[in-house]
């Protein structure tokens, strides 16, 4: 257990060494001038043409003309210190950003798995246990609509239904129990019917297994057959879909952030991405990646704690 521990906190590093490397020249090599949007955004208007001289200006005051591989190495050495940067765009240390807008994205991202996981889980089972009846079809039916649907779509058609004809929940903001219902269902009802759809069949799959009818021919109670035996060892696909989602509900958020106007890095990270505000843009990115690779890190610990005859070695 211990060696699989330390290979993995190794593949852990190499991945973010490789995903900081991947980033930055994806970010940097963003097609147009950046001092010249970062001169619009700051000092004459979007609309505005920068003259030469204020452009050169910007770029020697924030170091836009240092060469790439500087660029990397200064921005990778500050992030070792626990020093993620300055942002231009907000005139603030992408520390102190983060530690304002990460909140609010990670609890609405964990309201969102929440949601889908029991969610799922419930009506994975429940139709399972009613396979080929109606409510199984109904079921079945919803999945696929609901995985077909993108989050936006079913973030204006929520604001349309329950805000606007109903007046059930608030349009946007942030704050209280109301405000969070619709964006955690708008974002995480594409991970629910996953999660719906894989312990469907992974139950299907365990009530045909050996030792299933091995403990219904001892006589045990069915309750006790499903809880104990069937729902246990179904739930480890469900585990990896709950690993792999939680990285694209934290990409989706961008999106339903800007919809609903949540206060998370979402519309932080569009207005960096407009300002080509490129430190604040990596270093998020960067935290986003951690957290996925964190939480996948958990999930594979917890093989072994629902299955202990899973060894690591």
């Amino acid at each position: 257990m211990h060696h699989y521990l330390i290979k993995r906190i190794i593949y852990l590093i190499f991945t973010l060494v490789i995903a900081s490397m991947f980033v930055f020249v994806v970010v940097n090599a963003t097609p147009g001038e950046s001092a010249e949007v970062l001169a619009r955004h700051l000092y004459i208007g979007l609309e505005e043409i920068a003259p030469p001289e204020l452009i050169a200006e910007v770029s020697e005051r924030y170091d836009l003309n240092k060469p790439i591989l500087q660029l990397y190495l200064e921005w990778i050495g500050g992030i070792l210190r626990g020093d993620l940067g300055y942002s231009i765009l907000f005139n603030k240390p992408v520390n102190r950003l983060l530690m304002l807008h990460l909140p609010p994205t990670i609890f609405l991202t964990v309201v969102a798995m929440v949601f889908a996981t029991t969610t799922g889980l419930v009506l994975g089972i429940f139709s399972a246990l009613h396979q080929n009846r109606i409510l199984d079809h109904i079921i079945r039916v919803g999945t696929i609509f609901s995985v077909s649907m993108p989050g936006f779509w079913v973030a204006v058609m929520l604001i349309l239904v329950f805000s606007m004809w109903f007046g059930l929940t608030p349009i946007s903001g942030y704050g209280g129990p109301p405000y969070i219902i619709l964006p955690a269902i708008a974002l995480g009802l594409h991970t629910m019917a996953s999660i719906t759809r894989i312990m469907r069949t992974s139950m299907l799959e365990t009530m045909n297994k050996p030792f299933v009818m091995f403990a219904k021919a001892k006589g045990l109670p069915k309750r006790r057959v499903i809880v104990s035996h069937v729902c246990k060892n179904a739930l480890l696909p469900v585990l990896t879909i709950i690993g792999t989602s939680f990285g694209t509900l934290l990409a989706g958020s961008v999106v339903i952030e800007t919809i609903f106007s949540w206060p998370g890095i979402g519309a932080m990270l569009m207005k960096a991405i407009s300002a080509r505000d490129f430190v604040l843009i990596e270093s998020t990115i960067m935290m986003v990646v951690f957290m996925f690779l964190i939480v996948n890190f958990v999930i594979d610990l917890l093989y072994h704690v629902i299955d202990p005859r899973i060894i690591y070695d």
